[in-house]
């Protein structure tokens, strides 16, 4: 990972994906001292997917980003992540909903995937009901070669988001996030695609 690598394929994507659409680095795999290059690099937004990993990062980097957390998120874990974060991509109980004082994109399982977390799509109404701080839909379709594999779970969560009027959609890693932007993403996670060179 260089910071000339990171920097050109953030603003690659970031030119292609459009304004409408938040590009937010996911540094799962990203140690504490390559967070100083993305910073170099320009990375406004980044996405953590541990609580641990984040109290960590933000000691080093709390201003320097905007911060986000699209792993899954325990509900005793919900402190933490509400006094660094602006927005949680991966809200899928009550118990953690009750404890979240930022605003949070509903997880929603499409594919009925026992290994992955998120609530049925016949949930979404009794969520969006009960919790305010809902402002959109997020998902992970299956694992895929083909890009175009994802295109049906996009367009699934892209109407249901519409149903109930919300307006943001997280969806698209670096293996499909173009497919999610054509189908109307509003935020993209993207990882291996800007760290490779």
């Amino acid at each position: 990972m260089t910071v000339e690598g990171v920097r050109a394929a953030y603003a690659r994507i970031r030119a292609e994906a459009g304004d409408r659409v938040t590009v937010v680095a996911a540094t799962k795999y990203v140690s504490l001292e390559e967070m100083a290059i993305l910073a170099e690099a320009g990375v406004e937004v980044v996405g953590e997917n541990r609580a641990q990993d984040l109290s960590a990062k933000y000691a080093a980097y709390g201003s320097v980003f905007r911060w986000h957390f699209i792993g899954h998120l325990q509900s005793n874990k919900a402190r933490v992540v509400n006094s660094m974060c602006e927005l949680v991509h991966s809200l899928d109980s009550d118990s953690t909903a009750r404890r979240l004082t930022i605003p949070a994109l509903l997880e929603v399982n499409l594919s009925g995937e026992k290994t992955k977390s998120g609530v049925p799509s016949e949930a979404v109404a009794s969520f969006v009901d009960r919790f305010s701080c809902i402002r959109g839909l997020m998902t992970m379709p299956p694992l895929a070669d083909d890009p175009e594999a994802s295109r049906s779970y996009f367009r699934r969560l892209r109407e249901l988001a519409e149903s109930y009027r919300l307006a943001e959609l997280s969806m698209g890693t670096s293996q499909d996030w173009r497919v999610a932007v054509e189908e109307g993403a509003t935020l993209i996670r993207v990882g291996s695609i800007l760290f490779r060179d």
